[in-house]
């Protein structure tokens, strides 16, 4: 029953498309690039090896770290320390930007905008034009070793826990009992409600977990290295001195969301400090959403691999969503194969 389900959203895309072809005024649309999560090379690839904008980005990026991102990447899937690793991110990026190149020459997508909750401002700055890609390779991989140094001298065992269904008074509640305990906290995310990034200390993460749980909350993923908390300022100044002042950002061809506030992004001096943000500001998806509806944004594609942005209720409840993703985009090369398996 499952594959009448898939031909029929295929149909809908699709009749989107044309509709949008020939009434360009009947939806206007942004490019999203979800925040990085947990993601598996068997999910993306046979993506990363047969798409030709895959291929051709993954060239550039091997030139760029002198290495080969795709085999390292397959190489370091099931070791969960390396979930974020330097070549794992620029994997990650290098999927997301592909996929959106993918949108445009097969889809037709041409969006007004775009916007990058987290990790995904990476990817929406070089999709805007404000950094080339090799640039923002070597930014990822330059930005991964600053912050292994970094976290392996400061705020060593701080991590970035994501709660959800936690109404916000639940989870200030936890955030008090920390207070009492004299334990460091910041939230780190506003993603939908009762959904939230913090970060803590490790040592009193079951804790704090075991006390969601308790006022009846759900406790998802967690990350090191952290990010996006106040308490690092401290990173955001190295990172600024010793990577960010060796690139220049150019004015976006596209606008950009900030992840940040929301603010419309169409200068560089803008989007830099929208990188340098990422290291001590929460980021706040709902204002960014806000953002995006007040510039008549209709539908969101969100290219790239997402659990996230793409299905929370402030996104679904304001747009239509049309996930770009690995599996659609080798379904039309299935599809050929059949083809000629039937013809012989």
């Amino acid at each position: 029953m499952t594959e009448p389900r898939a031909t029929e959203a295929q149909a809908t895309e699709e009749q989107a498309a044309e509709a949008r072809t020939s009434d360009p005024e009947t939806s206007r649309t942004a490019m999203v690039f979800p925040g990085m999560g947990p993601f598996r090379f068997t999910d993306v690839g046979e993506f990363l090896l047969t798409n030709p904008h895959a291929r051709r980005r993954l060239a550039i990026a091997d030139e760029v770290v002198g290495y080969s991102v795709f085999d390292r990447y397959r190489q370091s899937d099931a070791d969960e320390e390396e979930q974020y690793s330097a070549h794992t991110q620029i994997a990650f990026l290098t999927v997301c930007l592909a996929l959106a190149d993918w949108a445009e020459e097969t889809l037709g997508e041409r969006p007004e905008l775009c916007a990058g909750p987290s990790f995904g401002q990476r990817a929406a700055v070089t999709y805007a034009g404000s950094l080339p890609f090799e640039e923002t390779v070597r930014l990822t991989a330059e930005l991964a070793r600053c912050e292994e140094a970094y976290f392996r001298q400061e705020h060593r065992d701080a991590v970035t826990h994501c709660v959800i269904h936690t109404p916000e008074e639940r989870l200030q509640e936890a955030l008090a009992e920390l207070d009492a305990e004299g334990e460091w906290h910041d939230v780190s995310g506003y993603i939908d409600q009762g959904f939230y990034l913090v970060s803590l200390r490790e040592p009193v993460l079951d804790r704090f977990k075991k006390r969601i749980g308790e006022l009846g909350g759900y406790n998802m993923y967690t990350m090191w290295p952290p990010v996006h908390a106040p308490a690092f300022g401290a990173l955001r100044r190295k990172a600024e001195e010793e990577v960010l002042a060796t690139f220049e950002v150019a004015d976006p061809k596209l606008p950009i969301v900030a992840d940040q506030n929301g603010e419309l992004l169409t200068g560089a001096d803008g989007v830099r400090t929208m990188l340098l943000d990422t290291f001590d500001h929460p980021i706040r998806w709902p204002d960014m959403v806000e953002t995006m509806r007040e510039q008549g944004i209709t539908r969101v594609c969100v290219a790239g691999p997402d659990n996230l942005f793409g299905r929370v209720n402030r996104t679904v409840d304001n747009f239509e969503v049309v996930a770009i993703d690995a599996r659609k985009a080798m379904r039309p090369r299935v599809r050929q194969r059949s083809a000629r398996r039937v013809r012989r």
